[in-house]
């Protein structure tokens, strides 16, 4: 007997169900790039909250403001744990990463 899938108007959902259920490989990806978008964000918010420009961070920092600009980047990939310390530094702020489990998937009824 075959299961019908429920219909929803849930764009998510759809998406979800369209793109990524039963893909670890695709959900992998789009975890990476959901952290990497996160940790973009949060430099370029400290930054903007400390009222500096890219190119002063940067010097506060040691590197150049190209280099920040590419930490920004919600695509960049290359974050470094030493580079975002120094980042954190000059904010005066402290870096704390936390191991968490996998949140399940929800099963379908």
């Amino acid at each position: 007997m075959n299961k019908r899938q429920r219909t929803t108007s849930d764009g998510l959902a759809i998406l979800d169900r369209r793109h990524f259920h039963g893909r670890p490989a695709r959900l992998r990806v789009l975890a990476e790039a959901t952290l990497n978008a996160q940790i973009a964000q949060e430099i370029y918010a400290l930054r903007a909250r400390a009222g500096f420009t890219q190119k002063q961070l940067a010097e506060l920092v040691g590197t150049t403001d190209s280099v920040i600009s590419r930490l920004e980047d919600a695509d960049y990939t290359g974050h470094s744990l030493k580079m975002l310390q120094r980042i954190c530094a000059a904010l005066h702020r402290r870096l704390e990463i936390h191991f968490v489990p996998l949140r399940a998937r929800r099963q379908s009824a």
